[in-house]
């Protein structure tokens, strides 16, 4: 771990080292993400579309995917009405 300062303004200065690791170069965005105790900071993708293919592949089509939330979403209705009728 290494260990950086905070100036006056809240700047921190990155090294070198990581900066080329990451590829932050001026203008590059970044996120920090804030957890109960600590802080993250992410290199953001310059093209998040590009960044984000095959993120999501699965082996059932969309189609299918839909048919079996709709079938889950009908069985759930029915014992719910089952078990307001049993009431």
């Amino acid at each position: 771990m290494q260990t950086l300062r905070v100036s006056s303004k809240g700047q921190i200065v990155i090294p070198i080292e990581l900066r080329e690791k990451y590829g932050l170069e001026k203008g590059v965005k970044i996120g920090i993400l804030e957890f109960p105790e600590e802080i993250v900071i992410v290199p953001l993708p310059r093209d998040a579309i590009k960044a984000a293919k095959g993120m999501l592949q699965s082996k059932k089509s969309v189609r299918r995917m839909l048919e079996d939330a709709r079938k889950e979403e009908r069985s759930l209705e029915h014992s719910k009405k089952r078990t307001r009728k049993a009431s």
